[in-house]
């Protein structure tokens, strides 16, 4: 047995190393996503961990992807590069699983979110992409992975990534002219011509966010109190102000 080292960063789950692996608590969705992965890694994806079954404590074992994880949206990880390859990877990801996506639409964490053309990753941001050297290598974390349409997927894709962040949000970067401007240069990589629909979808995702912390904290779901206290909901919450407050103009920019 190797011996295992545990991996920060991360603020809901407990992740540990073992030489080539990652050990990290399984959940009912757990088979799912490893099924998912096995899908995506056998269409030629090889960005995204190799399922590897489970261990003698339960725990989902993961090939391990080397670099580091984006947890802050500085410059270097915002550059067109990234934010084209980042775009590129979610294509092949929504393209690959568009096959199965009507299929498998039982035994994810997350609902389907009709209508159904992929399988989202559900939380595809800077914080869940591994890069090296400061280009994209990987993308981790699919255990929101779910049913779903692409526009879905883009959109929280492009509040993070733009990032589409108020002032206030901790992470926030540039000018909305500039997150603009991102936006639609991920829109173009991922190849979406038709964007004139895309700003009220982005607005749904963020309130869903908000939506989604409130129901685990009225059940009383720990790690998700621990996550209001520290902000976060307020931060979802201000941060759709913002984009309400900017809707006309973010759908004008995504359609230019």
């Amino acid at each position: 047995m190797e011996a295992e080292q545990e991996l920060t960063g991360g603020n809901m789950n407990r992740v540990m190393r073992a030489g080539g692996t990652v050990r990290r608590q399984a959940g009912p969705w757990s088979a799912r996503v490893q099924q998912l992965l096995s899908h995506l890694r056998a269409a030629g994806i090889q960005e995204v961990p190799a399922p590897l079954g489970f261990d003698e404590q339960g725990r989902e074992i993961l090939s391990f992807l080397p670099g580091q994880a984006g947890l802050l949206p500085t410059p270097d990880l915002l550059n067109e590069a990234v934010l084209s390859d980042a775009a590129r990877l979610l294509r092949r990801i929504h393209d690959a699983s568009a096959p199965v996506a009507a299929a498998w639409t039982d035994g994810w964490q997350a609902v389907p979110r009709p209508p159904v053309e992929v399988i989202c990753h559900g939380d595809f941001a800077p914080y869940n992409c591994i890069f090296e050297d400061g280009q994209l290598a990987g993308v981790i974390d699919f255990d929101h992975a779910h049913p779903g349409s692409r526009a879905w997927d883009l959109a929280y894709a492009l509040y993070r990534f733009a990032p589409l962040h108020a002032p206030s949000n901790p992470d926030h970067f540039g000018s909305f002219t500039e997150q603009c401007q991102r936006a639609r240069l991920f829109c173009a990589a991922y190849g979406l011509n038709e964007r004139a629909a895309l700003a009220p979808v982005i607005l749904r995702r963020v309130a869903a966010m908000a939506e989604f912390l409130r129901a685990c904290a009225a059940r009383g779901d720990a790690r998700i109190l621990a996550n209001i206290a520290d902000g976060h909901l307020e931060i979802y919450l201000n941060d759709y102000a913002y984009l309400e407050a900017r809707k006309a103009e973010l759908a004008q920019a995504l359609a230019e």
